[in-house]
């Protein structure tokens, strides 16, 4: 059933609560997604984006009941990625001459994954498209954001901006503005899609939210195609991606391990509460890789100042929990952050070294050599763990 999102123009996307995965397995949704998809109906009917390819033929049945498929004249391809254009193949079966307006980029990933050659209508930056009663559809590029292929649409008259991946989150949600949405729930999951899809992409995200707002165009409403559509105070997440995209931190300080038999985590514990107890104002998070969502613990890392990153030895190196996380973290890009390495080992003792090694290839400013501990910490060392808690506290 298509929702109104103002005067002529509608939702007609999906809503997936059962949703616990995407991208493959690399990103959770706790709270499902929505796969969001808008029908224009001014002088010219227009389609922007589709869904993902499981629900193609559900979504044009429901399409077919709130237009006439061949009444379509125009589609949209904000991006080519298949949450957004797999129900393509299903639709341009009815309508296989309609233009499809897209980017350079996107010719290539629409045919590269679905193998056909429609009527695709390149465009750029400022381009526009007329339909009808004085409104117009302006193109903006949004490369790597968070595809090479990525763009927005803005529709003049109804100030709306279609944003495609810019400023959505993964939840799935009946009410559909962010008025009506838990807030916690609404900013938690943003700064979590933030901080796993786009924050290897803040440089460039700044600079185009600077283009963006150089245009000069009135936003009334931000039409995502995740979760919620922005109509109340829109441009409160585009200040927030502002501060996101701006080496981002809080004053927080996340320690992060795994543990074999203990021993490393009683010293992540013993240095947390050194930390707390040189900085009572920071806020200290403790989490244990193997039992921790991923992309939750990416979310506390994007908010610290500093990490500290714990491991055993294990076959001269560190557990894979461990070793992925700082493989994951340096593929996000994070800037101007500081780390520090700690563990436990019984024999040969690599684990602190290979940590340091690592965090420093992955871009943070490691601060010392770390802190080693044969076997379990007696009392001493677990005293000693405290006070280089309140070293990184200094740090």
């Amino acid at each position: 059933m298509k929702k109104r999102i103002k005067n002529n123009v509608y939702w007609v996307g999906k809503v997936d609560w059962e949703l616990r995965k995407f991208h493959g397995d690399e990103y959770s949704t706790h709270k499902g997604s929505t796969y969001n998809s808008y029908l224009i109906q001014e002088e010219k009917t227009v389609l922007i984006d589709t869904v993902w390819s499981p629900f193609a033929q559900e979504f044009v049945k429901n399409l077919s009941e709130e237009t006439e498929i061949k009444k379509i004249d125009y589609i949209i391809a904000n991006h080519g990625e298949v949450d957004h254009s797999g129900a393509l193949p299903a639709l341009l079966e009815h309508i296989p001459d309609v233009p499809v307006y897209c980017t350079a980029n996107a010719v290539k990933s629409l045919k590269g994954q679905f193998h056909r050659d429609w009527n695709f209508q390149v465009v750029k930056t400022g381009d526009k498209l007329d339909i009808g009663n004085g409104k117009e559809l302006i193109f903006v590029e949004m490369q790597m954001l968070h595809w090479p292929d990525s763009m927005a649409t803005y529709m003049t008259g109804d100030n709306i901006l279609f944003s495609n991946d810019a400023f959505g989150q993964h939840l799935a949600t009946e009410e559909l503005f962010n008025d009506l949405a838990d807030q916690c729930e609404l900013f938690g999951e943003s700064i979590k899609y933030y901080a796993n899809i786009l924050n290897p992409f803040s440089g460039i995200l700044k600079k185009k939210l600077g283009e963006i707002l150089a245009l000069n165009l009135d936003i009334d409403i931000i039409a995502t195609s995740h979760g919620v559509v922005w109509r109340d105070n829109p441009m409160q997440i585009v200040e927030k991606y502002s501060q996101w995209c701006d080496d981002y931190q809080e004053n927080q300080i996340s320690v992060l391990y795994d543990t074999m038999w203990g021993g490393t985590k009683r010293l992540a514990e013993r240095i947390a509460e050194g930390i707390s107890m040189e900085d009572p104002e920071v806020k200290v998070k403790v989490i244990n890789l193997a039992k921790t969502d991923v992309n939750d613990a990416i979310t506390e890392v994007f908010k610290s100042k500093s990490v500290v990153i714990g491991s055993p030895t294990i076959n001269r190196s560190i557990l894979h929990s461990v070793a992925g996380f700082i493989n994951l973290m340096g593929g996000l890009g994070f800037k101007k952050k500081k780390a520090a390495a700690f563990g436990c080992y019984g024999w040969s003792g690599e684990s602190v070294k290979h940590i340091c090694e690592s965090l420093e290839k992955a871009g943070f400013q490691v601060i010392d050599e770390g802190f080693k501990n044969t076997w379990n910490p007696n009392d001493d060392r677990q005293r000693d763990a405290i006070e280089y808690g309140r070293k990184i506290a200094k740090a």
